[in-house]
């Protein structure tokens, strides 16, 4: 990938990811504040530029954790726990996964690839944070949309699982055999996740959640050994 694409791919995955939110988000103040930063002068080395995103990351952490105890406040005690539930899979998954990114990114060189791999440790804790955000503004609203049917009765889902599957695949085969394991408990971390989670939601939310999966492996594998 030249550096001029990856700067593209970057800036698309900093200021346009997550479509299905973005209106939620299109004023946040934490992707202000990150823009903001990212402009710095004294931010415009690659160390400054991750160290935008990991303060961001870490703003979406909070924001989520503020999303999620405002929610359960709403919710009756049982689906309380099912909520709480999701959100230590959605944990585990993010502990799962850093090591995952860390081997993939091992086999790039470059500092677009510094960055790319900052923001795509910060995309999926953004994610989440609006997503809860979306749950509490029903729950606020007592509007209760339909949970979502069995992916085998949606063909947005079943295909959209068929292309995540596809990419999984490709990304396993092309990253290096002495990492693939990382790959293997990232992934059953984020089936865990989503198994948890898709009950509580609708067909909108568990396609934008499948289509950020389908995404991230789909970029990785297109990444993985470049130079």
């Amino acid at each position: 990938m030249a550096f001029a694409a990856a700067a593209v791919t970057t800036a698309w995955l900093l200021f346009g990811a997550g479509a299905a939110h973005a209106d939620v988000a299109a004023a946040d103040p934490i992707d202000t504040a990150m823009r903001a930063c990212l402009a710095r002068a004294d931010r415009s080395s690659t160390a400054g530029q991750v160290q935008c995103m990991d303060e961001a990351r870490s703003a979406w952490r909070a924001a989520a954790d503020t999303a999620l105890t405002q929610l359960l406040a709403k919710l009756p005690a049982a689906t309380q726990r099912r909520w709480r539930t999701s959100q230590l899979r959605w944990s585990a998954w993010r502990d799962a996964e850093d090591p995952m990114l860390s081997a993939v990114f091992a086999t790039t060189s470059g500092s677009t690839y510094v960055i790319y791999e900052a923001d795509m440790r910060l995309q999926p804790v953004r994610d989440r944070a609006l997503a809860l955000r979306v749950q509490l503004a029903q729950a606020e609203s007592g509007k209760r949309l339909p949970r979502a049917r069995a992916c085998s009765a949606d063909a947005r889902c079943e295909h959209a699982t068929y292309d995540l599957n596809r990419y999984y695949r490709r990304l396993r085969a092309r990253m290096p055999a002495h990492s693939r394991s990382t790959l293997i408990r990232a992934q059953s971390a984020w089936r865990a996740y989503s198994a948890a989670t898709t009950p509580l939601i609708d067909e909108h939310a568990r396609l934008d959640l499948l289509g950020a999966r389908l995404a991230t492996l789909k970029r990785l594998s297109e990444t993985v050994g470049n130079h």
